[in-house]
Parts: structure tokens; C-alpha cells; sequence
């Protein structure tokens, strides 16, 4: 973050200064008061079970200096009408005042958008500084945050962006116009917010829309929606995927007993060999998506292509841990949806092992289409696993879709039971769910 005086910090949000107004803020912006860094600033939010107020004397205690919210505290803090306005009218001057020096890269899609950061961002950052999305902060909150941690050294920004209504990305937009805009796909996470596959996809297209004066968009060949967000934009475009047609070309996948993958990636001028670290085919795509917007960033194919051999991707994305048992675990626990199972299932029933066992939970915001969906993913996890455990009343139609190979349980804590009982060396164990299942738990009580 660039030092930002407390006067500073007022004027652009709006806002006046309750105490020490010489103080000067030099570190990253933090909601978690525990996160604080020396010099840091501590976001305030009110919200309806805990008031982000009450916690300024943890944020100094781990070295914040002071604090932007709607009353004063222990610290000097600005105060402000509104923090979320506040946060986001500080994050495009930070942004603006870098602007010169910085490319600003924009992600986004139903699934892997996450991945496809983190492998970005090992692509990037294997030229020059850069700063990328933690996690999955890829929310209102999120994107500021990530922008206020750019200073005078970054050369890329890359900013996750997430959406539950079309309007959301168009906000991201807003507050910085991206230079390479990153769409991998159109599919059903948050369909029932979202109503149709129509309405995420324009959700999404938003993006391309918001791109900077001759930004790039960097589109996925291999979905007709994303393809078609190529009229969204009068600038230039890059296409990745496995389509014959697409401008970087994933070619010659194979996978290791791990269901790691190995491929080339073609373009028109040259190609380099990937062979990555992370599980899953699916990673594949992410990848090629990751060294297309390297490219149009200006890093060349080859320095991609290694810097991707290392490249790790954000927890509980098929992290893969040995049990004292001898069985497997792959904890993709994070989130899920139609797709993200089924590529989950996919990479489970790659792995070489004994028992292929899947425990999977609801899928959550699927709206009317939610009992055929787990349906969906019960008929394909039955083709690929040997047991299908499922958990909960809501996810019942995996079971059901599954068969012979399903069997319903009632919670987690029936979940590891069973797992305890019945794991054996060899076995190889996927636990995935929408987060709001907490199958966390399950892989933590089995590591």
C-alpha cells in the first residue's frame, strides 16, 4: 500500500479524522483485526452479529495504527457514512495514483476462478512484481482490499472477481478498468441467484465490457458464451482452450497416476511443454488461460509455461494428503457446483488406487434446478466412484442418482464415522461440497 496520511484517507472518502490526524497509514487495509500489519489500516464494518468497532484495540495490538468506520474508537480512526463506499472510493485513488506504471488484470467465470489466479499469478510474477487476490476475497470487500495493496513497486494487479447479480462485476469495472479481462466460463454457480445461464452470462460479459481503452480480452474457446463475449469489445482478443481454433492450444493431455497433467501448449508462433504440479485435468484449461493473459501481459510463452510447473493453487482445491492409514485424501471442501464436482469426480477416478470412495454435500444456490443437479452429479459419481457418501438431507439425490453405489448419511460427524471404520491403505477419499456444508470438517478430522 502506498502511505496514505489520515487527511488523505478523509478527503477521498468522504470522511473526518477523530483523533491523532498525523498519523500516517504505510501498511495493507485488513477487515480481520488479527491480520493487522504494523502501520496497517483497520476496516471497521458493523455487521449484524459482530461490530468490527468493538475489535480496533486487536487490530492495534497486531500493529494497525488506525481505523476507517462509522464512529470513533481506541485508535484515530475516519469516520465515515458508509465503509463499503469509503473502502472502494480508496482503493480507485491508490489505483489511479499507480495507474501508469501498472497493467490491471480482471478474472472471472463460474468455476476455477480461483485457480486460474493463482496460476496467473505465478505466470506474472515470474517477470515482475505483483499483486494478486488472496484466496477467494474476489467479493465487494475483496477487490478493494487487493487494490490497496498495490504500491509504487507492482507492475500487475490481479483481481479475482466474483458475482451473485449482474451489476456486480460491472461495479469491479467501475472501480478499475481492467487492461486484460479473463472470462473461462458460463456455467451454474449461483443459478439461483442468477435465474438463467443467460443471466451469468451477461454477468460475467460484464467484464469484457469494462475493459480499458485497447484492453485485451482473453476468452475460453471451448464455451459458445464465452466465445461470443468477443463482440462485447472492439479491442483485441485472445482465445485458450482445447478448440482447434483457439489462440493458445491445449494439446496432447495426459495425466500421471497422481492425475496430474502433462500437455503442450501450441500458438501460432511457437509451443512449450506444461507439465503441472496440481491435480486434475480440468487444470489444463485454467492453465492455458493463465498463459494467454500472460501473453497479452507481455510475458512470452516459454517463461509461462515453466513458471506453471511450479505453480500452486489456494487450499482446499484437491489438496491431496496421505492418512496415517494409507489411504488418500483430496480435500476439495472450498465450495462446489455441477461442474466443480464432476471434474473433482473425474480427477478422483484418475488417481491409481484401491477404492475410489466420494463425500459429497449440497450444492447450494442452484434454485429450482437444484434437485435435478444433484441428481446429475449422483449418476456421474456412480461411474466413477465405488462408494458415493452423501450427507444431508438436501443432497439426497446424489444418492439417489447414484444407486446402488450411494448411501445417505445425516451429518458429518456420520460421515467420518464411516470413514474411520471403513478406510483401508489405497483408498482414495474426494470430500467436496458447496462451504456452507462445512465438509472442512471432514477432511480435518481425518488428517
Amino acid at each position: 500500500m502506498i502511505p496514505l496520511s489520515l487527511e488523505e484517507i478523509a478527503r477521498v472518502a468522504g470522511g473526518t479524522v477523530e483523533g491523532d490526524r498525523a498519523v500516517t497509514v504505510t501498511a495493507p487495509a485488513v477487515l480481520d483485526g488479527r491480520a493487522a500489519e504494523p502501520g496497517g489500516l483497520f476496516v471497521a464494518f458493523a455487521g449484524e452479529h459482530v461490530d468490527g468497532h468493538d475489535y480496533a484495540g486487536q487490530a492495534a495490538r497486531a500493529g494497525a495504527v488506525a481505523v476507517i468506520g462509522t464512529r470513533p474508537t481506541s485508535l484515530p480512526t475516519v469516520v465515515v457514512e458508509d465503509v463499503q463506499a469509503a473502502l472502494q472510493a480508496l482503493a480507485r485513488h491508490v489505483v489511479a495514483r499507480l495507474r501508469d506504471g501498472l497493467t490491471v488484470l480482471g478474472v472471472t467465470g463460474s468455476q476455477g476462478k480461483t485457480s486460474t489466479k493463482d496460476l496467473l499469478t505465478a505466470v506474472l510474477s515470474s517477470s515482475a512484481a505483483t499483486v494478486a487476490t488472496v484466496g477467494s476475497l474476489n467479493n465487494e470487500f475483496g477487490v478493494p482490499l487487493t487494490m490497496l495493496r498495490a504500491d509504487p513497486t507492482t507492475r500487475f494487479l490481479v483481481l479475482e472477481m466474483g458475482a451473485r447479480h449482474v451489476g456486480h462485476i460491472a461495479a469491479f469495472a467501475d472501480l478499475v478498468a481492467p487492461d486484460i479481462a479473463v472470462v473461462l466460463n458460463v456455467g451454474t454457480a449461483h443459478l439461483g441467484k442468477f435465474g438463467s445461464q443467460a443471466a451469468i452470462a451477461r454477468a460475467k460479459g460484464e467484464l469484457v465490457q469494462g475493459l480499458a481503452s485497447g484492453g485485451t480480452a482473453v476468452l475460453n474457446a471451448d464455451d459458445p458464451r464465452v466465445a461470443a463475449m468477443r463482440t462485447l469489445t472492439n479491442g483485441p482478443a485472445l482465445t485458450f482452450g482445447q478448440a482447434r481454433h483457439a489462440d493458445v492450444r491445449v494439446h496432447d493431455l495426459v495425466l500421471d497416476r497422481l492425475a496430474r497433467a502433462s500437455f503442450t501448449l501450441r500458438t501460432a508462433e511457437a509451443s512449450a511443454p506444461v507439465a503441472l504440479s496440481i491435480l486434475g485435468a480440468h487444470q489444463a484449461l485454467n492453465a492455458s488461460a493463465a498463459v494467454a493473459a500472460g501473453l497479452a501481459a507481455g510475458v512470452p510463452l516459454g517463461v509461462a509455461a515453466t513458471a506453471l510447473s511450479t505453480a500452486s493453487v489456494s487450499k482446499w482445491r484437491l489438496e491431496m494428503r496421505d492418512l496415517a492409514n494409507g489411504a488418500r485424501l483430496l480435500n476439495d471442501s472450498y465450495n462446489a457446483h455441477t461442474e466443480s464436482i464432476l471434474a473433482g469426480l473425474d480427477t478422483l477416478a484418475a488417481i491409481e488406487g484401491g477404492r475410489r470412495i466420494a463425500v459429497l454435500g449440497e450444492m447450494l444456490e442452484l434454485g429450482e434446478n437444484s434437485e435435478r443437479e444433484h441428481r446429475v452429479v449422483g449418476e456421474y459419481a456412480a461411474a466413477r466412484a465405488d462408494v458415493v457418501l452423501v450427507i444431508g438431507d438436501a443432497a439426497r439425490p446424489i444418492a439417489e442418482g447414484a444407486g446402488d453405489r450411494g448411501a445417505s448419511l445425516a451429518d458429518n460427524d456420520a460421515a467420518v464415522d464411516w470413514l474411520r471404520r471403513n478406510l483401508t491403505a489405497g483408498d482414495v477419499v474426494l470430500v467436496k461440497a458447496s462451504r456452507g456444508a462445512r465438509l472442512d470438517e471432514v477432511a480435518s478430522a481425518l488428517t
